[in-house]
């Protein structure tokens, strides 16, 4: 449950912890710690998706690679634990770890269950999970009992749960297709869980991590950058281990990476226009055949080939400079653009190299190095649109945007628009630990249109195009026709629908601060900083 984006961002996507600031002085603005830490949290979550699906995959094959696929896991654990202690000290990173790793355990036992046609171990595994989630939950709710919801992060850690399992049983029954678009999206769902994390920890630490450095649309350039840039990597290097294994779900691994592709041109175009777009994709593109130009080459031991594909790869590098800096002269060096493309090609020939050398451990060091230098490299580029564009990137426009505020109080009909206060006919309720507030009331203060059946209990949200809708008693509703988890039933009081405040307040795009002490719910939003309250992810 996550604020929805425009297509410039992506999805809510994050920037890696151990990136540097860049040297020059059109780096995005993200002073403070905020970004850092949602940043950090984004990439390793991410990471820990890909990480998992690839030794899920590496284990029900017996591949020789599998214990150190694993271990590459197990290292993301330890960095995800380092990012916990480094906000709630040493002792929490020292009892979320093992909390953390259950779970990579409980999903080995799965595969390995699947392996040996074992329904019993299978189901024994999905139950380990499920109590792991609860133990999870209890650990982040402890930490932060105010803004880390018992039931919001069960029904997080289902999603992430689920989203692997789907994409594991989908390979095993080689819908291959499938299971790596069950991969894009267990990866995007770490981005989207690591900003509520982050959103959480920023409220309960407001001087450390300040508010007004969380979001910007530099950052959530920079971040969708990132988390599009940093995937590219992985799928580049999986595809071509699939490649030199003449594995049957290389074609599904490498239209993934195409996918990726597309995704990476609507970003470009969204900044520079559709014709900058369509001038990318094919060069970008091109970097991908050659790579799999020079897979080709060594499975055939074929040198020279390997060596034309280096050299075909040297000649992209310049192109893709030269792209970037007709783009943006001011600001993206051909040079410094095309060494950046270098350490990034070599990063991948030589995980490739070392996997084919049977140098597992180094390959998959190699790949982590990949990934982060992605983020890395996003930085750099958004740092130099944001340059190049400052009235955009630098939130000006949000600056003088006209902030609209309502509250309500748990228990209390009085509901405050701006300072104007009305009286609804129910109130605001505490239930299994999540506040609930009337939908119909939220609607109208917010400006969007709402609509009752009382004989199907449905009710819709009209915003322009955007249609969202709620069924009572349902822990699920649908926007656009997607459905989306609530994370606990709605229900009727008095007639009227009460939704968790959380999941109804990020989906519509507004910022929500509650407070225990008294009840009070607070939403949030600059209106003029958006141009739909709805807007469909991508």
């Amino acid at each position: 449950m996550k604020k929805l984006h425009s297509k410039l961002a992506i999805l809510m996507l994050c920037l890696s912890l151990f990136v540097p600031a860049l040297a020059n002085a059109h780096e995005v603005d993200t002073n403070g710690a905020a970004p850092n830490l949602q940043a950090a949290l984004g990439e390793l979550l991410g990471e820990h998706a890909l990480l998992a699906v690839i030794a899920m995959q590496k284990g029900y094959d017996g591949a020789a690679d599998f214990n150190d696929a694993a271990a590459a896991l197990g290292k993301n654990t330890d960095d995800l634990s380092a990012a916990i202690a480094s906000v709630y000290g040493s002792a929490a990173g020292e009892a979320f770890k093992p909390i953390w790793s259950s779970h990579i355990g409980y999903f080995v036992d799965y595969v390995k269950a699947t392996a040996a046609e074992d329904e019993a171990g299978r189901q024994k595994a999905v139950a380990d999970l499920d109590n792991y989630r609860m133990k999870q939950a209890e650990f982040f709710h402890s930490a932060n009992p105010v803004y880390f919801e018992t039931t919001t992060i069960t029904e997080g850690l289902k999603m992430h749960i689920n989203h692997l399992l789907d994409a594991f049983n989908s390979y095993v029954n080689k819908d291959y297709t499938t299971a790596y678009k069950d991969t894009r999206t267990a990866y995007a769902h770490m981005f989207m869980t690591a900003g509520e994390l982050a959103a959480g920890i920023q409220a309960q630490f407001p001087a450390k991590f300040p508010a007004a450095t969380t979001t910007s649309p530099g950052i959530d350039l920079r971040a969708g950058m990132g988390q599009l840039l940093g995937e590219h990597a992985t799928l580049a290097a999986l595809a071509m281990q699939k490649g030199i294994d003449g594995a049957p779900d290389f074609t599904a691994a490498a239209a993934a990476l195409n996918s990726n592709t597309d995704d990476l041109s609507a970003a470009i175009a969204s900044v520079y226009g559709t014709a900058a777009g369509e001038a990318f994709k094919p060069i970008w593109s091109s970097h991908i055949g050659y790579f799999v130009d020079y897979v080709k080459a060594t499975a055939a031991k074929d040198e020279a080939g390997r060596q034309q594909a280096v050299a075909q790869l040297e000649d992209y590098r310049m192109k893709q400079a030269v792209f970037f800096n007709s783009a943006n002269p001011a600001y993206f060096e051909t040079a410094a653009i095309a060494e950046g493309l270098k350490m990034h090609i070599g990063h991948l020939l030589d995980t490739f190299n070392s996997y084919v050398n049977k140098d597992y451990a180094n390959a998959y060091s190699l790949e982590r190095t990949a990934y982060s230098h992605m983020f890395m490299t996003a930085s750099e580029l958004a740092g130099g649109i944001v340059a190049q564009f400052p009235d955009k990137f630098h939130g000006k426009t949000a600056a003088a945007a006209e902030m609209t505020t309502i509250s309500m109080k748990k228990g209390s009909t009085a509901v405050t628009v701006n300072g104007t206060t009305s009286r609804m006919d129910v109130t605001p309720v505490m239930k299994n630990g999540s506040l609930f507030i009337p939908l119909r009331y939220l609607g109208e203060a917010i400006g969007v249109d709402v609509t009752w059946d009382n004989a199907k209990k449905t009710l819709w949200i009209m915003d322009g195009d955007n249609t969202a809708v709620f069924w009572a008693g349902q822990s699920y509703m649908e926007l656009n026709g997607e459905r989306k988890n609530i994370g606990a039933p709605v229900f009727l009081d008095n007639g009227r629908v009460q939704v968790p405040v959380r999941f109804i307040a990020e989906l519509l795009g507004w910022d929500v601060n509650y407070t225990p002490a008294d009840g009070t719910v607070t939403l949030t939003k600059a209106m003029a900083a958006a141009t739909a309250t709805m807007e469909h992810s991508h």
